[in-house]
């Protein structure tokens, strides 16, 4: 581990041929770097992106004291975004399915603190009553992503082309998701 003035900096060595800098939903930096390259680079990586990393640090503990302050919901909450969830999303899975060429199994509802949605081998798809405090192309992104699933069981760059034919904006959606899915989570942890 490195120091920066901020904070700790932790470095992940791998069969990578550059060096990527990225700061996570919990205000960490990281730098991915080759196996041998020497540490005097990386640490002067780091210091030529010091204002990369002022500002993404600076939005990052913005947005945790954003999600601090949100309300944790209650048991009674949840349960009326299942039901809601149970209404709309089957739905909109039905409209997709013919589209994106797949049959499916059983769907499920779940308060999940960690996923959005999975696809079993089986086709049973499972998706988030939380998807409910999502705008709608959110959810549709997350259905069309697991029914993409009955087609590659992987995220290759096949199932991405599948999720792109179908959503040809699905990176935008994607990126909603991961800016602002964590304080929707975080708010399912509270209760």
């Amino acid at each position: 581990m490195m120091k920066s003035k901020r904070t700790e900096i932790r470095i992940i060595r791998s069969g990578r041929k550059t060096l990527a800098l990225q700061i996570t939903p919990e205000a960490q930096i990281v730098v991915r770097a080759p196996y041998r390259m020497p540490e005097a680079e990386i640490y002067d990586f780091v210091r030529r992106k010091d204002g990369w990393i002022s500002k993404h640090l600076s939005d990052m503990e913005h947005k945790l004291r954003e999600r601090e302050e949100l309300p944790g919901l209650s048991a009674e909450e949840i349960s009326r975004l299942a039901d809601q969830a149970l209404n709309v999303i089957p739905a909109r899975v039905a409209h997709f399915a013919p589209i994106v060429g797949v049959s499916y199994g059983r769907i499920t509802i779940r308060n999940q603190k960690t996923r959005w949605g999975s696809c079993s081998a089986r086709g049973n798809l499972n998706f988030n009553c939380l998807l409910m405090l999502t705008p709608p192309e959110i959810i549709d992104y997350v259905v069309v992503h697991e029914l993409c699933h009955r087609k590659e069981m992987n995220h290759s760059a096949r199932f991405w082309a599948e999720v792109s034919r179908v959503l040809p904006d699905y990176e935008a959606r994607r990126r909603w998701l991961k800016e602002n899915g964590g304080a929707l989570i975080e708010r399912m942890k509270k209760n």
